[in-house]
Formats: C-alpha cells, sequence, structure tokens
C-alpha cells in the first residue's frame, strides 16, 4: 500500500509523542500504532512521562500568561491561518485517518472537512466574544457582563474521531485566549502527532511561543495527569460514559469543570407516512458508517407496526449491498473495526442479544482471507429484539442494529428515550404533527433531535452533545464557546453617592 502520505505529515517510522511546540521529550516508553486496515505497524510513539508532563503543563501555564493577551481578532487570525494549513494538508490527513483508524476515506477527508469548518467558525467568533449591558436599580451605576479565557484547558479525545474532536475543542479555545493540551487515543497517536506538526508550522510561522498547543501520549494513566492537575481549570472528554463517570468526578474533586461528550444509544422512528427512500439511506449510514463506531451511530430503528415488515425487507436488501474492504478505497462503504479487542465485543454482543431473545434479522461474522488480514473486519448485522433487553440498553460500538415494533407515536417516543444515554435521535415523517411532537417538550430527550434525516452527521454550526449518561457537555458551534470561558459581572458607580443593592441602608 503507498502511505507517501506519512512522509507529508512528518511522520517517520518513529515519532516523539510528546510535545510543547518546538521541544519534544522523549522516553523510554514506546506506544506501538497498528492500522486495522491490514494489521501493520505505522509507527511508534514516545509514551508521556510524569516528568515531561509536569514540563509541558509549566509551559502551557507560561504561554497562558501572554496569549490571553494578544487581541481575540489577532487570535482568530492564527486560527484562520491553522484552516489554511488544513485545507493544505487535507489529502494526505484524511488518508491518515482513514488508515490509522479504519473509516472510509470519504469518511477520513469529511473529518479533516469539519476541522476546516470549526476554524472558519472560531475566525468569526473572534470577534463575537459579546457580553451583556443590564439596567441596574442604583441610579448612577452601569452594568454589564463580560467573558475571561479560563487558562490552559486539557483535551481528551477518543479514537473513532481521532482529529476533528480535537479542533472543535481547540479552535474556540484558542480564539476564546486558553491554551491547549491534548491526549489523543492511544489507538490512534499518530493523527495527534500529524495534527501538531501543521500546528507548528503556524506557530513557526507566526514566531509563537511553545505551549499554545501542547500534545502528550499514551494510554489512560497519562489521561490521569491532565484530569488531577489543579492547573487545568477545564477538561473536555469524549469517550464512554464509563470513562466520563470517572472524568467528571475526579474533576470536580479539585474543583475543576467538564465538558463530557460520552456514549450514545441512539434510535430513529420510522412512522407510517415516512418515505422509505429516505429512511434507507439515513438507517443505513447511520447504522454501518464508520463500522458503527460513532458515538451518533443509529443502534435502534423503532418501527411503525404496519410498515415493520416493508422496512425489514429493504434494509436487508441494503445490507447484501453493502462492500466491505480497505477503507482507503473509495467503492467500499465499510471498513474495519479498530481492533480485535471491537471484534470481540461484536461477538459477545450478538451472543448476547440472541441469549436475550433476539432474532437475527442479518447474520454478523468476522471476515478472513487476503483483503482482511488484521482480523477487524466484520459484517454489519441487524437483529431483530425488544427496546428493555439490557444488551439493547447497552452502546456497543459495532455495527449491530436492532429494530422493534411501535404502534402509536407516544410508546416509540417513550421506547426512544427509554435508554440511559440521549445523544442523538430522528424521526422519519411526512406528517407534520408528529415531527413536531417529536421535537416538543414531550418528544425527544436528547441533545440532538432530527427529522428526516439519520442520527449521524453533525454540523459545527450546531451545539453538538446530549443529556443524561451522555455527559450533558456541548461542543463546537451555537455558544458552546462560552464553556470555554468564565463570566463576570461588573458594576461601575459614576454617581457621587455609594447607594447598596435592594435599598439597604448603612450610614456612617
Amino acid at each position: 500500500m503507498d502511505i507517501n502520505f506519512l512522509k507529508t505529515l512528518g511522520l517517520s517510522e518513529t515519532n516523539c509523542g510528546t510535545t510543547s511546540g518546538k521541544k519534544s521529550y522523549a522516553s523510554d516508553n514506546w506506544l506501538e500504532s497498528y492500522s486495522p486496515v491490514d494489521g501493520l505497524l505505522i509507527g511508534k510513539v514516545s509514551v508521556t512521562s510524569k516528568e515531561s508532563y509536569d514540563q509541558i503543563s509549566a509551559t502551557a501555564t507560561h504561554a497562558y500568561s501572554s496569549w490571553r493577551l494578544v487581541p481575540a481578532p489577532k487570535r482568530g487570525e492564527i486560527v484562520r491561518q491553522f484552516g489554511e494549513k488544513l485545507r493544505k494538508y487535507k489529502e494526505p490527513l484524511g488518508k491518515l485517518v482513514s488508515y490509522e483508524m479504519g473509516k472510509s476515506l470519504q469518511e477520513g477527508y469529511g473529518e479533516v472537512q469539519e476541522m476546516i469548518d470549526i476554524c472558519d467558525f472560531a475566525v468569526g467568533l473572534s470577534r463575537q466574544l459579546y457580553g451583556l449591558t443590564m439596567h441596574s436599580e442604583r441610579s448612577g451605576h452601569r452594568m454589564y457582563e463580560q467573558w475571561h479565557p479560563l487558562g490552559v484547558v486539557g483535551i481528551i479525545s477518543a479514537f473513532n474521531f481521532p482529529v476533528a474532536v480535537w479542533a472543535w475543542n481547540s479552535a474556540l479555545s484558542w480564539v476564546c485566549g486558553n491554551v491547549c493540551i491534548w491526549k489523543p487515543s492511544e489507538k490512534t497517536p499518530l493523527c495527534g502527532i500529524a495534527c501538531q506538526n501543521i500546528w507548528n508550522e503556524v506557530a513557526q510561522e507566526n514566531n509563537l511561543e511553545d505551549g499554545i498547543c501542547s500534545l502528550i501520549n499514551g494510554d489512560y494513566t497519562v489521561g490521569e495527569y491532565l484530569t488531577t492537575d489543579t492547573k487545568i481549570p477545564l477538561i473536555s472528554a469524549t469517550g464512554s460514559s464509563r470513562m466520563g463517570k470517572i472524568v467528571g468526578s475526579t474533576v470536580a474533586a479539585r474543583f475543576g469543570r467538564s465538558l463530557l461528550e460520552l456514549g450514545g444509544n441512539n434510535a430513529i422512528i420510522i412512522t407510517e407516512s415516512a418515505d422509505l427512500d429516505a429512511v434507507l439511506i439515513g438507517a443505513v449510514f447511520g447504522a454501518v458508517g464508520t463500522c458503527g463506531q460513532r458515538c451518533t451511530s443509529t443502534r435502534r430503528l423503532i418501527i411503525h407496526e404496519s410498515i415493520f415488515n416493508q422496512v425489514k425487507e429493504k434494509l436487508t436488501k441494503a445490507y447484501k449491498q453493502l462492500r466491505i474492504g480497505n477503507p482507503l478505497d473509495p467503492s467500499n462503504h465499510v471498513g474495519p473495526l479498530i481492533d480485535r479487542t471491537a471484534v470481540e465485543l461484536y461477538q459477545k454482543s450478538i451472543k448476547q442479544a440472541i441469549e436475550q431473545g433476539g432474532t437475527v434479522v442479518v447474520a454478523g461474522d468476522v471476515l478472513s482471507g487476503d483483503s482482511y488480514t488484521s482480523g477487524c473486519y466484520v459484517t454489519p448485522c441487524i437483529i431483530e429484539a425488544q427496546n428493555h433487553f439490557p444488551i439493547v440498553q447497552h452502546e456497543t460500538f459495532a455495527p449491530i442494529l436492532y429494530i422493534m415494533k411501535y404502534a402509536d407515536l407516544h410508546s416509540a417516543i417513550k421506547m426512544q428515550n427509554d435508554v440511559p444515554q440521549g445523544l442523538s435521535s430522528a424521526i422519519m415523517t411526512n406528517n407534520l404533527r408528529d415531527a413536531e411532537t417529536f421535537l416538543s417538550v414531550e418528544g425527544s430527550d436528547c441533545g440532538i433531535a432530527n427529522v428526516n434525516i439519520g442520527t449521524s452527521g453533525a454540523e459545527i454550526g450546531g451545539a453538538f452533545g446530549g443529556e443524561k449518561e451522555t455527559g450533558g457537555g456541548r461542543e463546537s458551534g451555537s455558544d458552546a464557546w462560552k464553556a470555554y470561558m468564565r463570566r463576570q459581572t461588573n458594576t461601575i458607580n459614576y454617581s457621587k453617592s455609594v447607594p447598596l443593592a435592594q435599598g439597604i441602608q448603612f450610614d456612617l
């Protein structure tokens, strides 16, 4: 396989994994990155030691003291330049995402495009960090709110979106005046180094000091350096709900802030009036895109009983047309799972679904042969199930789709909501009343609720995140920037007296 894109991104067989910019820190421990595409070793990455982390943290703290003083529009100009670099490196970085993570090449390119989009959003935002002015109850007084940066923002990202989620957080953090320390997933460390290399080009061209963008690498123990560091006021963590509970409680114990984007158990309600062609596109991509390894992947289809068999038949036919193979081949729909541990979880989940009463509609299997040498390729699976099955209540990061019937919309919405997670949801319908009911206060309890599109494929213009065990955080667009800043209320007295609020009298 031609992997010249690695050299284009400054990646060699051995790459340092701890850096605050120009300075890198090596260690005696190495993290190996194997591609799920072909099982081959891509490169080795230096694991961050505690001593190196402390140096990184100190460098970032020092960089913050000057970066926060740069006017926000000028910080936005740096982010604009970073976005231009991403445009330059979109093809090789997209290929790296596809090769190291396993998602389709089009999804790899799409992930880099998300990075570009959030940079564009952040550039505009750099001139719109607005506060409020309000009237005081006291004569001769003026009140207003303003927003200040927090300091050093720690970012922990997951393997399934190895570059985009970091960019969502870092681009907004930078224009808000913060600096960032990023720990990418230990399953996709080279993507992190590639992004750091791209940032370093921008930093060098603008003579920026080290520490505005820093990278650390390793497993959860390295992540603990971030979560327990009292000098880091905000930790943005993306991953499983189990991980989020640990991060959230650890950070809260030191009175830090957490921005959590965790698991999803996303459903599409398909009403009797739905356009079934739209259903197929939304449901199939949602279920098999990224081999079912998105937090927004479609896990459940809740189908009106009058069209259940018809939808099941169309899905079965569509699944038979899926092409599974090397994700760098644009003709393939589905790439591999991230590793063999994920394959084992996929097999175990199918077994549990059957034991709990599920019926296999499209069988799931592990593929073997010359085209599947990594052992990470599986066939997307459909199982007819009940919403209350324990395995259905659980998020499985694999292409397993559960289908079930409903009789009326309110029972469908109850099924949709009756899981611990609350990230993304959708309804397929041509009935306006059904759509509006789904979007109303008595409808979906998720952070994302769509009509006539699937659960997967969010745009950066809207805040991304969910409720319940999804963590409650919001990243990317809308007013998500406020999570990266602290609010300050200011009262100015320009009168000659000092009246107290609420009419309190205090005379000396």
